[in-house]
Order: structure tokens, then sequence, then C-alpha cells
């Protein structure tokens, strides 16, 4: 199930098992009447919800008693974010069964939070590596019209504060100190844009920035830069982390959140504190002046994430929850 304007609901293949659910608010009844006819109906052994919305649609739906024993409830978790306090969200919380966290940090904010360890199961990120790996490069001195063969770092992520684009602006300028032709491609989309505009004019920045906005091919674009940058204050996990290593992409990142869960520093990348360009410069301008050290790094970041963020352990590790969830449940039924 998933809302009908959105990217999931259009990939999944068009069979009877794709079922379009729409909630207009957090507190959607109508939506959440609709879900518990489809729970009777199928009756499942689990309900994942993927995002607060669906959570609070689920939670509510199952409180309608249409279906009995009630299904279990699995809530995905991928943000660092705490826990809203108010009580509805306190009431949606307590029905989950298990939180599956895409990082430990996420984990220890939850238990922070209050939710049980028991409550709790991490399951990193999976991509598909040998996808990426056959991607085809989209060169971006040529999309950008850049000076050929000058240097580019990209950043991915949408144009909001957690993201931290203005710190990885403010260590440019430091940056550029050491390589002057050093460009920075921002890919993404948000509110920050204008903010961010007038950053790069006020740092002098318009020739070596690009802000191209939201774009399908990120990944192929990111494929031809030389070294990635992660500049977030908060991050869940960084996917986007991910993915430039499974490109064979060195790494600069911040130490926020589940990032050190992907990026081994020293080995796949360098990290560096939150909020600090004097930091974020350094990195970028020692991985930028070794370029055996940055390719050494991508060739082990490239075998991390095979190793240890593949779809194949994603599915596995998120079926063996289930697994356990329900065999939980079995052996006590109301888990109080």
């Amino acid at each position: 199930m998933a809302p009908t304007d959105g990217e999931l609901y259009r990939r999944a293949p068009d069979t009877p098992d794709r079922i379009g659910l729409s909630a207009s608010s957090e507190i959607d009844l109508t939506a959440a009447w609709r879900l518990s006819r489809l729970l009777a109906a199928h009756r499942p052994d689990i309900v994942h919800a993927h995002d607060s919305h669906g959570l609070a649609t689920a939670a509510t739906a199952l409180s309608f008693g249409a279906v009995a024993p009630a299904p279990q409830l699995v809530a995905a978790r991928r943000v660092d974010f705490h826990l809203n306090r108010n009580s509805f969200s306190r009431w949606k919380h307590r029905q989950v069964a298990r939180f599956i966290a895409a990082s430990q940090a996420i984990a220890d904010m939850l238990y922070s939070d209050g939710i049980a360890r028991d409550r709790i199961s991490v399951v990193h990120d999976g991509i598909d590596v040998e996808r990426i790996g056959r991607m085809a490069p989209t060169d971006l001195h040529q999309e950008f019209w850049l000076p050929h063969g000058v240097p580019v770092l990209v950043n991915i992520g949408a144009l909001v504060d957690h993201k931290g684009q203005r710190f990885l602006l403010d260590a440019l300028p430091l940056a550029m100190k050491r390589i002057p032709d050093l460009h920075l491609i921002i890919l993404g989309e948000g509110e920050l844009r204008r903010p961010l505009e007038q950053q790069v004019q006020r740092l002098h920045l318009e020739r070596a920035v690009r802000l191209p906005g939201f774009r399908n091919d990120v990944l192929a674009l990111a494929r031809s830069a030389d070294l990635f940058v992660m500049s977030s204050v908060t991050e869940g996990l960084g996917s986007t982390v991910l993915d430039a290593m499974a490109m064979g992409l060195a790494v600069v990142g911040t130490r926020a959140g589940g990032i050190p869960e992907a990026v081994v520093d020293g080995e796949t990348g360098l990290l560096v504190p939150v909020a600090d360009p004097s930091a974020l410069a350094e990195a970028i301008v020692s991985l930028m002046t070794d370029p055996e050290r940055r390719a050494r790094f991508g060739e082990a970041g490239r075998r991390h994430v095979a190793q240890h963020f593949s779809v194949d352990q994603l599915v596995d590790r998120t079926f063996a929850v289930y697994q356990d969830v329900v065999s939980r449940a079995a052996r006590v039924p109301d888990r109080g």
C-alpha cells in the first residue's frame, strides 16, 4: 500500500498486490477505515509503516479492531529527530511492536525518547551496488559548462537546514586558497535555495558553485565528480553516502547521526566535526591534493558497501525482524 501520487506506487508493478491508499493528513479517519477493511480482507501478520503518516494511519486502522488477532505493527525510523511528544504521537508509538532504525544513532535516540531496547532493531539501508556500478556517468564538466579538467566536489541533498550546505559553502573559499580552481555542485532543491544563493554571492563564489536544483540523474552526475562531500548537521544514516561509495568515490563527511556507521574514517573517507567549515576545508584539501589516497579510499568504499550495505542484506535482516516479531507475539499475545 502506498499513496497513489508517490514514487513507490509509481514504480511498483501494476498487480492486485499494489493498493493505492492516500491519507490527506496524519489523522485521516477515512483512510484509516479503508485500511482497516483491507487488513480484515487480507489478514497480514505484519503491517510495516515507512513514515510518520503511514504509522498514524496504520495505528488508527488497527484501533478499530476489525482484525482479530491484530497484525503486529512495525515502524521504520530513518531520521535522527526526537519523537514528537504530543498525546497522539505518544499513543501511536505505543502501538508499535518493533521500530526498525536505519542506524545505531537512530536506535540510541529512540531509546533516549523512552522506547525499550527490545522494541528496537537496527537494519542499515541497502543499495543495489551492481546497478550503481553499471551506471554510465554523465560528465559534470560538459553538463554544467565547467572549465575542462577542473576538480569538482559534489553534494546531494535537499536544501534544508539539517543538510548543512551553508557550512560547505563557508568551507569552499578556505579550500580554494590551496586549490583555486575547485568547483562545487550541490544537487537538490528546497526551502533554503534563496539563502544559499545569497551566500554564494556574498562569498563571491558564482563561478565556482552550481545549484542546478532537483535532478533525476543525480547518481550519473555524481559518478564523474572527484570527491563526495556530506555536510549534514543531523543525518539518519546518509544513503547518498552509500551511493557515492558504491560509485567508488572517496567521501568527506561530518560525524552527524549515522554517517560514521557508513564511512570508515581514514579508510573510505574522512570524518570531521559537525558545523566546522575549517575542518571540512582541511579534509577536502587533504584528499583533493592526494589522488592516490583518494582512489584508495574510493575502492575501499566500494568494497565496504558491497560487504555491509547490500539490498540482499537489507531484505534478509528486515525479514528476520518480522520473524522475531511474529514469534514473540505468538509467545506473548498481549505485550501490555
